[in-house]
């Protein structure tokens, strides 16, 4: 009985941790509601009021240029000729440039794939503060805050500008150009002229980008759970802030990165640098959702560049403004002039190394391969399903044919339970029914590999499906949106370990894993001894209990997830009905005896099997020889 104790042990074990897992996510937070909700509100403090300093900033260098009557600034006069915005475009990208800092402080998306929850373009950022780029140069007498400065448009084109000021005898210059059909404004910062004004050891320049991330998709909690600052580093490897943490994380390094980029559920703003970035500091703020509706997380980043103060090599960026979409991020990496692996692909969450993989290599080409024919994608997660699930099914099968001899078995087995009835006589009980197993070829633990084997594929779907942005606000049946919940039903205001709302999709999903588990409880109890039966009772209760938890914490999931999810559970459940129905007993335990004759024929012949039970037969019998040895040495 050791052999069945530890394999029910092990899955009481996993489903505990599973279980302890989903609570501690789920409900550690919320004990401590109304220390949170202080941190919050705290939290949300600091961000408007850093909205507020920003502003006011603005406000002041505008004042200062405005009373600069006496041509302090030369380029006041000018600027005043042209004050405000200037906009570039292209096919894809709509960008507004402030001549005051001469930085982007709008950017709109123009395809009409993606729009925002009021059926208008998303725009990823707009408005004073919500977004600042500041460049730092440090001068011999005075430095250069860009954030301070007036910058004249000239050259402007529809889909480029270059924004200039003047700093001593010399001009600032920043250039600004959309390449087309793309999602990519290649940025140049470069001094003219300026060789006086730096110090001989001045070889860098400091950015401080900050952005205050908008709101895009329904499911502010789901949403922000996404919401991070992700870097690559020079060796390759790609970094984030942790999302799942508290109100605020924070890090303080000296990293070389390849990129930065503030990101979002499905979109991102991607820092690309020529050479390197110098990262010095990052930091992520969650905001009060209910003191800044339509915000996330206030994303900060302190940052370093090569800059050439003679002005003969200009410092080049490449920034990406765009969807998390990895044929998307892959066609504008190859726009890119880099000798660098830049994988601008990893942005897009795929899950742990083998699961990332199973995603990467499989999952992806096949959902485009779907969605390639332009079915409604409610019909594409089925035909998805119904896929995974052919693939999957001999290892179904060879899971409940496993079960199916056990219970064709179960009478034998019974009957050398009630040989052995004494508790020292385990060890011998134990070793007979291996011996019986290995005689009909018959393991045990040939029902829990083929099973365990499907798990990374019900992993690899639970991180692509939320992140797979062609469900963004694609509708079937009642679902409005497959990449946020289905609210069917809505009260309106929060309440605890639930929200605001059900999702439909998620309750199906629960009922039809409690159908798909009873199936699987009642092959298990029918190759059951009664003692083994009793033994796993608890599992009856946990088959209940599971459910349960998956509504709790995949209510706010995404409802084609819950869909998917629900699609699997059912067809898992039909599935082992088939193959109940399609088992004729008698047939299976004629082959079983057939095999055991021809084991026992074998055997007279001297041949061993090499199957799993007879090895572990040979254990067994081993340990036992061991045991039987120690006793006799004790009696002596």
């Amino acid at each position: 009985m050791n052999l069945d104790k530890n394999t029910i042990t092990g899955w009481v074990l996993m489903v505990l941790v599973m279980f302890g897992f989903i609570a501690y996510e789920r409900y550690t937070a919320p004990t401590q509601e109304e220390i949170q909700q202080w941190q919050a509100q705290q939290d949300s403090i600091k961000a408007v009021e850093l909205n507020k300093k920003l502003a006011q900033q603005d406000k002041e260098a505008r004042a200062l240029m405005e009373q600069a009557t006496d041509s302090l600034n030369p380029l006041f006069a000018a600027s005043q000729k042209n004050p405000g915005t200037t906009v570039i475009k292209n096919e894809l990208l709509s960008l507004t440039i402030d001549n005051l800092s001469g930085q982007l402080v709008r950017a709109e998306l123009l395809d009409s794939t993606y729009k925002n929850q009021q059926g208008g373009n998303v725009v990823l950022f707009e408005g004073e503060g919500n977004n600042t780029f500041q460049l730092l140069i440090d001068g011999k007498a005075e430095n250069i805050n860009t954030a301070e400065l007036y910058f004249t448009p000239t050259d402007v084109k529809a889909d480029g500008v270059t924004m200039c000021t003047p700093v001593g005898s010399g001009q600032l210059c920043i250039s600004y150009k959309l390449l087309p059909q793309s999602y990519l404004v290649g940025i140049d910062v470069q001094a003219k002229g300026l060789e006086g004004f730096f110090s001989s050891k001045t070889r860098e320049m400091g950015i401080a980008w900050n952005q205050l991330m908008t709101q895009q998709e329904k499911g502010w909690d789901f949403e922000n759970r996404y919401s991070t600052i992700t870097y690559r580093d020079m060796d390759e490897d790609t970094h984030e802030l942790s999302s799942m943490g508290g109100d605020e994380e924070e890090s303080e390094f000296e990293e070389k990165a390849k990129w930065i980029s503030f990101k979002t559920q499905f979109f991102s703003q991607i820092l690309i640098a020529e050479k390197s970035l110098g990262i010095s500091r990052l930091k992520s703020t969650k905001v009060d959702k209910e003191a800044m509706p339509g915000y996330l997380k206030n994303l900060e980043s302190d940052l370093t560049a090569e800059f050439d103060p003679s002005g003969k090599q200009p410092t080049r960026f490449m920034m990406y403004l765009g969807p998390n979409k990895f044929s998307t991020l892959t066609e504008n990496e190859k726009l890119i002039n880099s000798d660098n692996d830049l994988d601008l692909r990893s942005l897009v969450y795929l899950g742990w190394p083998v699961v990332r993989w199973i995603n990467r290599f499989f999952m992806i080409y096949l959902f485009d391969w779907l969605t390639g024919w332009g079915l409604n994608m409610g019909i594409v997660l089925l035909i998805l399903t119904l896929l995974i699930k052919f693939l999957v099914y001999p290892l179904m099968k060879k899971s409940y044919m496993s079960s199916a001899r056990m219970r064709v078995l179960r009478p034998k087995i019974e009957e050398v339970t009630k040989k052995y009835t004494k508790p020292e006589d385990a060890m011998l009980k134990q070793q007979e029914t291996m011996k019986l197993y290995s005689e009909y070829g018959v393991s045990p633990m040939g029902g829990c590999l083929p099973m365990l084997i499907q798990m990374p594929v019900w992993i690899a779907l639970f991180n692509f499906i939320p992140n797979a942005i062609e469900l963004r606000g694609q509708s079937f049946l009642w679902a409005n949106d497959l990449s946020t919940y289905d609210d069917v039903i809505n009260w309106g205001f929060n309440v605890w370990g639930i929200g605001d709302h059900i999702s439909l999709f998620c309750v199906l999903w629960c009922v039809a894993t409690v159908a798909s588990s009873m199936f699987s409880m009642k092959q298990q109890q029918d190759s059951m001894t009664p003692e083994q039966a009793q033994q796993m009772s608890m599992m009856k209760y946990m088959t209940y209990i599971m459910p349960l938890v998956f509504f709790f914490s995949f209510n706010n999931y995404s409802s084609g997830l819950n869909y998917y999810y629900f699609l699997s559970s059912l067809t898992s459940a039909l599935m082992m009905w088939y193959l109940r129905k399609s088992t004729d007993d008698a047939k299976l335990l004629a082959q079983l005896e057939e095999r055991h004759k021809q084991r026992k024929q074998q055997a007279a012949t001297g041949k061993k099997p090499s199957s799993m039970m007879s090895r572990l037969q040979a254990m067994q019998e081993k340990q036992l020889e061991i045991l039987r040895q120690q006793q006799e040495a004790q009696k002596k």
